[in-house]
């Protein structure tokens, strides 16, 4: 099994990535392209998943983004890496359950090589982190399965402006917090875009 990585730069405009993501699902679908890890940034972009809820929205003032993927509001922005697969499950396991925890898995990892213990919490999905002994997100996630391809992904906080969390309820939870890999007093991050890479290729293939 092929994975193709792509790795783009420069912020990129949401609505053009769900074309190109749209489009790779189809491709994967039909067998002409391999399946895709791609890792990006946005510009600051609000989105809305399927089980979004306009109480979650607590600055009626900003525009929000209606996407297809799970879950609820959330806010990307630079300074946050973006992970998007397309994941052919016909060829894997047809099991999401087993998905969703190879992908918590995948990020716990991400977290360990920066001495960051996490861990995924099952009635509030993310990836978690203790922070004066409050539950902190540092990573959301959002998937969609469409005729057994897997899409969208994963966004991890590394040094985004935390304060735009403060214009929505982030996932519609209420109680705890919402950090990053700064937050948690990592100083250098430079090498993130390879071990993603690597523990994602470690994960799927």
């Amino acid at each position: 099994m092929n994975i193709e990585v792509k790795n783009t730069v420069k912020p990129i405009n949401y609505a053009k990535s769900m074309k190109m993501l749209e489009n790779r699902v189809q491709d994967v679908l039909i067998g002409k392209k391999d399946e895709l890890l791609w890792i990006l940034e946005h510009k600051t972009v609000y989105t809305a998943g399927k089980s979004a809820s306009e109480k979650d929205l607590l600055d009626k003032k900003i525009s929000i983004f209606k996407t297809n993927r799970g879950g609820k509001i959330t806010v990307h922005a630079p300074g946050q890496k973006v992970i998007y697969f397309v994941l052919n499950l016909n060829k894997r396991k047809k099991d999401i359950r087993n998905l969703i925890n190879k992908v918590e898995n995948c990020i716990i990892d991400i977290l360990k090589e920066y001495k960051i213990k996490s861990y995924a919490d099952r009635k509030n999905i993310g990836i978690w982190v203790n922070k004066e002994n409050k539950p902190m997100k540092i990573a959301a996630i959002g998937i969609r399965v469409k005729k057994w391809i897997a899409y969208h992904g994963f966004a991890l906080n590394i040094e985004n402006d935390l304060t735009k969390y403060k214009k929505i309820i982030p996932c519609g939870i209420k109680d705890k917090g919402v950090t990053s890999l700064k937050n948690m007093g990592v100083k250098n991050y430079k090498n993130i875009d390879k071990i993603i890479k690597k523990n994602f290729l470690n994960t799927f293939l």
